[in-house]
C-alpha cells in the first residue's frame, strides 16, 4: 500500500460523517471537486471502493465503514493526545444522550464547575456508546443491557434504569394510588422508546389512544412539567424536577428493558488521575 494523505483520510472522515460531498467541501472549504478527487486518489491508494456515489449523495461500503471506524478513532486519539500541550489538557469530552444532558447533567454544571474550576467542559450528544475507542480526556455515559467490551476501555455501572410514572402536581389526577387501568385512560407522553404502548403490549391492556408522542424523554418530561400527562422517565434523570416540585411520582413501574447506565473512559491516557476524580464524581452522583 502507497503511503497514505493524512489530509485526504480527514476528508474522507467528513465526507462518510455528512453523507454528501458539497457538504462535506463546504464544511472543509474546499470546492466539491477537490474532494471528489482526494478521496478518489484515496481508494486508488488503498485499493478498495470506499463509497457509493448516488443522486442525492454517497454512502459506505463495507470496505469504507470499516475504514471510517478506523479514522475516526484514529482522529479521536490524535485530537485527545494534542489537546493541553499547552494549558496542562484541562479539556474533557463528555459523550452522553441528549435526554441524560438536558435532565442529568445541566442541573449539576454549577457543581462540576466548583469541584474542577480548570476543566474545560464540552459535551456531545450520543444515544449509544462510540463504536469508537474513546480517547484521552473523554467519558461516555451510555445506557445498555451489558458492560462495555472494548478492551480499551474502563467500565462501570452507574445505576440501574428504574422507571417511574410523574406529571405535574397541578395535573388533575384520580385519587392514588392507581392501578394501571386508570393510568391508562389519562393523557399519556411517551419518547421514542414507546414506554407507554410496551407496558400496554406486556400488561394485555389494549392500546393507548390518548398518547402525545416525542422524540427525546427530556421533551417528554417538559410536557408533564407544563401539565400535558403522564410521562413515564428514568428516576435518575427526575430527581431535580422531583425536589424542585415541578414534578410528582404517581408510581414505580414494571421494568420494561432491563437498561442500566454505564460509564466507560480509555485505560491508556496521561490524564488518568484527572479522569479518575472525575468519574468518581459522577458516580457519587448516582449514589
Amino acid at each position: 500500500m502507497k503511503h497514505v494523505n493524512l489530509n485526504a483520510l480527514r476528508v474522507f472522515a467528513v465526507a462518510a460523517s455528512t453523507g454528501n460531498l458539497q457538504r462535506a467541501a463546504d464544511a472543509l472549504n474546499l470546492s466539491r471537486g477537490a474532494v471528489s478527487q482526494r478521496i478518489k486518489q484515496l481508494e486508488l491508494d488503498l485499493g478498495v471502493t470506499l463509497f457509493v456515489r448516488g443522486g442525492r449523495g454517497v454512502s459506505l461500503t463495507a470496505e469504507g465503514a470499516r475504514c471510517h471506524r478506523a479514522v475516526e478513532e484514529a482522529l479521536a486519539i490524535l485530537e485527545t493526545a494534542f489537546v493541553g500541550l499547552k494549558d496542562g489538557g484541562d479539556r474533557l469530552v463528555l459523550h452522553l444522550g441528549s435526554s441524560t444532558a438536558a435532565k442529568w447533567l445541566m442541573p449539576r454544571m454549577a457543581a462540576f464547575a466548583a469541584k474542577f474550576p480548570n476543566i474545560s467542559l464540552t459535551t456531545e450528544v450520543h444515544e449509544r456508546i462510540l463504536p469508537r475507542s474513546l480517547g484521552r480526556n473523554e467519558i461516555a455515559i451510555w445506557p445498555g443491557k451489558a458492560p462495555d467490551t472494548n478492551p480499551a476501555h474502563h467500565c462501570r455501572c452507574l445505576t440501574e434504569i428504574r422507571l417511574v410514572a410523574v406529571c405535574a402536581p397541578a395535573f388533575a389526577m384520580p385519587d392514588l394510588p392507581l392501578g394501571l387501568e386508570t393510568l391508562f385512560d389519562l393523557p399519556l407522553l411517551q419518547d421514542s422508546h414507546r414506554r407507554w404502548e410496551t407496558l400496554m403490549k406486556a400488561t394485555g391492556q389494549g392500546k393507548v389512544t390518548r398518547v402525545l408522542n416525542f422524540d427525546r424523554s427530556a421533551l417528554a418530561l417538559d410536557a408533564a412539567i407544563s401539565g400535558y400527562g403522564i410521562a413515564i422517565a428514568p428516576r435518575y434523570m427526575i430527581q431535580t424536577d422531583l425536589q424542585a416540585k415541578r414534578l410528582v411520582e404517581i408510581c414505580d413501574l414494571p421494568e420494561l428493558s432491563g437498561d442500566k447506565l454505564f460509564i466507560s473512559w480509555s485505560r491508556d491516557h496521561l490524564g488518568q488521575q484527572r479522569i479518575r476524580r472525575i468519574v468518581g464524581w459522577i458516580e457519587a452522583e448516582f449514589e
